[in-house]
């Protein structure tokens, strides 16, 4: 099943996709006020039964997306988690060990854009960089989640673009002013719940910009996998319903190219995931 969060008719609310249609979950379901309520019920492992004689409320081409997840306690996001990525890194002149542990940062609800909606390259950057990931829903909360038992905390997964800015990025050994500027995380366009994505399959993970494949790869190449994640992030914090893991990104981001290419307005970035489908964003100067 594929949920998500959108606007129609001046309301936002919640869904299912079925064919080229939603259906308006959050009009059926009013108790549950938005997606991540509903994830958080568990009602979401039943979320077939509940479209079953629900009336499509529009078609997708009528919809405006929100960003699947719209207001995450934490959008959890790892770094250098693919072997090939790492490598690019170190080519490009960063000489940075392999971690023993997922190094990890944090993105605010408020630096994620929706599919369709438009990434803004912020006035004080002209480094705006793509970063094709899988995204982790996060269902079942907990603390010190084991390893073996992570899977069964995951709700479904998405397309993320981590963008980047680079240069704020570079400021300081963190990166978490450059990963936070407003509307510059494309999220989206929908979730598809765990059940129909094997645990532990690689999911081909392609990025292309105006139509161009910038980044190829799959999900099998990270360094740490998503049970690992789930584990380590939940012995800092605990983790909540509708938390949000960026699993990573793999090589091919524009600021290990020479020379560096990155996001300009008037491109457009598509991050397409095995599975899952294909997250769109326009690429604006911020006003």
């Amino acid at each position: 099943m594929k949920l998500l969060s959108f606007k129609h008719q001046g309301r936002e609310t919640w869904g299912a996709v079925v064919g080229d249609g939603v259906v308006d979950l959050g009009k059926a379901y009013p108790q549950h006020t938005t997606l991540q309520d509903y994830i958080a019920s568990g009602d979401y492992l039943r979320a077939a039964q509940h479209v079953e004689g629900l009336a499509i409320a529009a078609k997708l081409a009528e919809i405006t997306y929100l960003p699947v997840i719209t207001r995450s306690e934490k959008i959890i996001c790892a770094v250098r988690n693919y072997m090939d990525h790492h490598q690019e890194v170190l080519a490009a002149g960063m000489h940075r060990e392999l971690s023993e542990f997922p190094p990890i940062f944090l993105r605010v609800w408020r630096s994620q854009t929706a599919h369709d909606a438009p990434i803004v390259r912020p006035k004080v950057s002209e480094t705006l960089d793509w970063e094709g990931e899988l995204a982790v829903i996060i269902g079942k909360g907990g603390r010190d989640i084991p390893e073996s038992e992570a899977y069964k905390h995951v709700a479904g997964y998405s397309c993320y673009n981590d963008g980047s800015v680079r240069e704020w990025q570079f400021h300081a050994k963190q990166i978490a002013s450059g990963k936070n500027f407003e509307s510059t995380g494309g999220f989206g366009p929908w979730m598809v719940t765990a059940d129909e994505i094997e645990p532990g399959r690689a999911l081909k993970l392609e990025t292309r910009l105006n139509g161009e494949v910038v980044q190829s790869s799959h999900t099998g190449h990270m360094i740490f996998n998503i049970p690992q994640l789930i584990a380590y992030s939940s012995t800092i914090f605990t983790l909540s319903p509708g938390d949000v893991i960026a699993t990573g990104t793999p090589a091919g981001v524009g600021w290990s190219k020479k020379p560096p290419r990155f996001m300009k307005p008037g491109d457009v970035c598509e991050v397409e995931i095995e599975g899952i489908g294909v997250l769109r964003n326009p690429i604006v100067q911020q006003e």
